[in-house]
């Protein structure tokens, strides 16, 4: 599936935002459906493969990399209520993770899967009717 933003590519969490996304009571659908929106541009770009995307009745933000879409990884994920937006430190930091995801081989990935630093979101292209 082709998109604005890339190429669909496989989906991730990292450990530290699947813990977050529990308490937030946001299942991976609602993350599956999400990356379908941030692929058709439905999300902010904030630059250099990072995107903002909103979950959970608009509640939550999300900070996704997404660097060439060939890997996805939902990274950061914050309440509206408890803060309005990512500061440009922390924005220059997600930007360089981008990079770093964008580098990766198939082999990096297993090995984060195999120790527990990422979860892939069992993601499909197309919606479930």
């Amino acid at each position: 599936m082709a998109s604005r933003t890339g190429t669909a590519g496989r989906v991730f969490k990292t450990a530290w935002f699947s813990k977050a996304a529990r308490k937030a009571h946001l299942a991976d659908e609602e993350l599956s459906s999400a990356i379908r929106e941030v692929m058709l541009g439905q999300a902010d770009n904030l630059g250099g493969g990072v995107f903002k995307k909103r979950l959970g009745r608009n509640q939550y933000r999300s900070l996704i990399l997404a660097k060439g879409g060939r890997y996805w990884v939902y990274s950061y994920l914050f309440a509206k209520k408890d803060r309005a937006n990512i500061d440009n430190e922390e924005l220059t930091a997600f930007r360089a993770l981008a990079d770093l995801y964008s580098r990766k081989t198939d082999a990096d990935i297993a090995r984060e899967l195999q120790f527990g630093e990422l979860v892939e979101i069992d993601y499909d292209e197309e919606p479930q009717i």
